[in-house]
C-alpha cells in the first residue's frame, strides 16, 4: 500500500503544456547506512501522472493505493550535491500498481 501525500503541477518540455503528478509514499523501511553501518528510517516516494483536475487531485491526498514503490533502471543521469560532488544515478522509484486492481485501457 501506498499513501497519496501530495501533488505537483509539471510543465511537458516540448508542448509546454501542463500536467498534474500525484507524490506517493510507501509504508516506512528500516535501511542501513553505507558509510556508518547505522541504521535509519526512511520511505521510498514517486510520482505518479494523473488526469484530474486540481481539485480532484486534491481530494484525494491523505488516501492510499494498493500496490508499491519498486526501484527501477532508468537512463543514467548526472545529480551534483550541495557539497558539490557529483553523483551518477542509474535507478530510480516507480509506482507498480497491484495487478489485480490495475485496469488496461486500450487507445
Amino acid at each position: 500500500m501506498v499513501t497519496i501525500i501530495g501533488l505537483e503541477k509539471k510543465t511537458n518540455l516540448k508542448t509546454k503544456e501542463s500536467y498534474l503528478v500525484l507524490l506517493v509514499q510507501g509504508s516506512a523501511e528500516v535501511l542501513t547506512s553505507k558509510a556508518t553501518g547505522r541504521a535509519y528510517i526512511s520511505s521510498r516516494r514517486a510520482s505518479v501522472p494523473c488526469a484530474l483536475n486540481d481539485l480532484q487531485a486534491k481530494a484525494l491526498i491523505g488516501q492510499t493505493l494498493k500496490g508499491s514503490i519498486e526501484k527501477v533502471a532508468c537512463t543514467p543521469f548526472e545529480v551534483k550535491l550541495p557539497t558539490g560532488k557529483k553523483l551518477k544515478i542509474a535507478e530510480t522509484y516507480q509506482f507498480q500498481p497491484d495487478p489485480e486492481k490495475a485496469e488496461t485501457v486500450i487507445g
